[in-house]
């Protein structure tokens, strides 16, 4: 920048010369100097407010194109970003086999208090214990009075249950949005799903967490926001439960039962379509675990899975089939059933008096323990042991419940000879219910070995070959003979072709070894229909007693039989299984014609 000088030094000189005063040379270019810098000053005031009104028009032009552009979209909850880590409570619904709901999320609210905010803590109390009818008015002025900045009063509570404490009108008392788990059939299917329960929380969300069951065993991927809200499918058929849980309920009370266990499978995929266990409780209030006491004694142990026991002559048909896929005998062969059986000091007696000789196919329909050690003497125990071990005996099953890998099947520390007869009439080695519906599949289904699973399959598993297709067919026969004419008669559904095996087993005590006179363990393993296997249904009853007669009845064809046979009479259709019914004898029809 060039200044100009005030005294031009030629200017000055030349008005000097001429009798002016230099002077006003000097303010005049004083007053010129003033005016371009008020020019310049001005120009630049200018420019800015030019560039700010333009900076203005964009700023509202953005808004009010953001404004048209909210006002045409759907609305939505706005995300919020927090720097600590935030409480996930979205967690996917479970739905059976044909999509309807067995769990889903429901929006309730907490109820807490802030004591230093409140007016009236003593009306507050008062107020609260009449809502509340398990909260003590004492403790909650006690907690309201102390030193106390912050406390949890319910957890959950419902829109009626929060108008009422609106009405209170205490500052004090406030509320906090929640999601909590909702299981709107109540009981229905309970050992199966588990429960929830909350597990971080804050005055604004809680994580909703599985505690037992599916909701467990899948609480990652339940809560897994990239499966987008794809609901859970299981294999339960919701329709078959209920119908299940009701005859199951009606039979164990029929029969004087202490618990039940039902399970029905398909023998294909290994699908479980019911499971249930009584007594059960509701997931919506999942009652506390026992501290002290007998685990079968808590509803909340699942027979079904959790229930390992003696199954008695259940496992007769193991033996059969390994000797037949052995070759050491077939159906026709004759097996000594003379009694006892003496080995060492111990004696092996049959239930009743089968005289000296029976046929391999007869051991089965009369269930000859006798018949079925020697049998298994045959076999020998290293062979007898894989075989078990390849049913899944040996091993908790895969089922995908959280209970299910502590339920370890109880197999023998040693075993000799008599541990191998023994064990194959059902004494020695403890398997739940879950085991053997899995083991009766493989079986059936033409010897494949089926692993059980409570998600509805995608394809058809092939699980290894652990029989012949002939032996199979062979052991399907012979469990239809049973109900025909051996120990399971009463288990003839008309129209289903069942087969099946009966099981009692004396009930072990919990201490000190030894069992129960008069208690027992009654199971039935059926498959329907027996010609075409496509389910089996296993019942188990614990202590039942039937007592319709003269003298009180335990064995499993008295009780377990019955309450499987209506469960199938029942289920049946309900699973689309048309009854087949037999053409009538055409003898004393006269046929008459116009």
């Amino acid at each position: 920048m060039i200044r100009t000088p005030l005294r031009p030094l030629a200017r000055i000189l030349s008005a000097r010369d001429r009798g002016e005063n230099p002077d006003a040379i000097e303010r005049a270019n004083i007053r010129d100097r003033h005016e371009a810098m008020r020019d310049r000053a001005r120009a630049r005031a200018e420019g800015r407010l030019l560039l700010l009104g333009v900076a203005f028009f964009a700023a509202f032009s953005v808004v009010g194109i953001r404004m048209g552009v909210l006002a045409t979209t759907e609305p939505e909850e706005p995300q919020a970003v927090a720097s600590g880590a935030s409480i996930l409570a979205q967690r996917a619904d479970i739905v059976d086999r044909r999509g309807r709901v067995l769990a889903t999320n429901l929006v309730t609210h907490a109820l807490y208090a802030q004591p230093q905010m409140m007016v009236d803590p003593a009306r507050a109390a008062k107020g609260l214990a009449m809502i509340f009818p398990d909260l003590k008015e004492e403790d909650l002025l006690k907690d309201f009075t102390g030193s106390r900045k912050f406390l949890w009063i319910k957890k959950k509570i419902s829109p009626e249950q929060m108008q009422l404490v609106h009405e209170i009108g205490d500052p004090g008392l406030l509320f906090g949005p929640r999601e909590m788990r909702l299981y709107p059939n109540g009981a229905l299917a309970s050992h199966v799903l588990g429960g929830a329960s909350f597990g971080r929380e804050g005055v604004a969300s809680a994580e909703v967490i599985g505690t037992a069951g599916v909701e467990r065993t899948f609480d990652a991927w339940l809560r897994d926001p990239a499966n987008g809200g794809a609901p859970l499918e299981l294999s339960l058929d919701l329709t078959v439960q209920s119908t299940v849980e009701e005859v199951l309920d009606g039979g164990m009370k029929l029969m004087n039962a202490k618990g039940a266990a039902a399970i029905l499978m398909r023998v294909d995929t290994g699908e479980i379509v019911s499971m249930a266990s009584l007594p059960d409780f509701d997931p919506n209030d999942r009652p506390a675990p026992l501290t002290k006491g007998e685990a079968g004694d808590t509803p909340l142990f699942n027979r079904a899975v959790q229930g390992v026991y003696e199954l008695g002559s259940t496992f007769k048909i193991f033996a059969i089939g390994q000797a037949l896929d052995l070759g050491l005998v077939n159906p026709d062969t004759m097996v000594d059933t003379k009694g006892p059986m003496i080995w060492g000091r111990f004696k092996i007696r049959d239930f009743h008096n089968y005289g000296p000789a029976l046929s391999v196919r007869d051991v089965i329909i009369k269930s000859s323990n006798i018949g079925t050690a020697h049998i298994a003497q045959q076999i020998g125990a290293e062979r007898q042991q894989e075989f078990l071990k390849s049913l899944g005996f040996f091993e908790p099953t895969a089922v995908e419940l959280a209970e299910a890998a502590s339920a370890r099947p109880i197999v023998p520390k040693k075993w000799p000879e008599i541990t191998t007869m023994t064990v194959s009439y059902g004494h020695g080695l403890s398997a739940s219910p879950l085991h053997l519906a899995a083991a009766y599949a493989s079986m059936v289904n033409g010897g494949r070995r089926v692993t059980p699973t409570i998600l509805r399959a995608k394809s058809q598993p092939q699980g290894a070959q652990v029989l012949s297709p002939e032996v199979s067919a062979e052991i399907r026969g012979m469990l239809r003979a049973v109900v025909q004419r051996g120990t399971a008669t009463f288990a003839e559904v008309p129209g289903y072709d069942v087969g099946g095996k009966t099981g009692t087993a004396d009930k072990p005590m919990p201490r000190g070894g030894g069992y129960y006179k008069d208690k027992v363990i009654a199971t039935f393993a059926s498959v329907f229909p027996a010609h075409d296997p496509q389910y089996v249904l296993v019942v188990s009853l614990d202590e039942p007693v039937e007592t319709s007669g003269t003298e009180p009845r335990r064995t499993a064809g008295w009780t377990a039989v019955p309450v499987a046979a209506e469960i199938i009479r029942r289920v049946a259709p309900l699973m689309g299984l048309r009854p087949e019914v037999e053409p009538t004898a055409a003898d004393g029809v006269t046929l008459v014609s116009n």
